[in-house]
């Protein structure tokens, strides 16, 4: 089964903007906060949320 790129991106960006204060540069420490605040059973999609939210995290602390 493939994880589509428009639910990880939808879902990360629906978590960044409910739990901001969740967040933060660390991948594991996001990995941690998908699975505390979402029902995804699936690792690899919990991993893959969690890295997008570290990326944006990252990006917005840049600009």
């Amino acid at each position: 089964m493939a994880i589509k790129p428009a639910y990880v991106k939808k879902t990360g960006a629906l978590l960044l903007e409910r739990y901001p204060e969740a967040f933060s540069g660390d991948f594991d420490h996001n990995k941690r906060s998908v699975r505390e605040l979402t029902n995804i059973e699936s690792k690899g999609v919990r991993n893959r949320i969690a890295g997008y939210v570290t990326r944006k995290h990252e990006q917005a602390a840049q600009a």
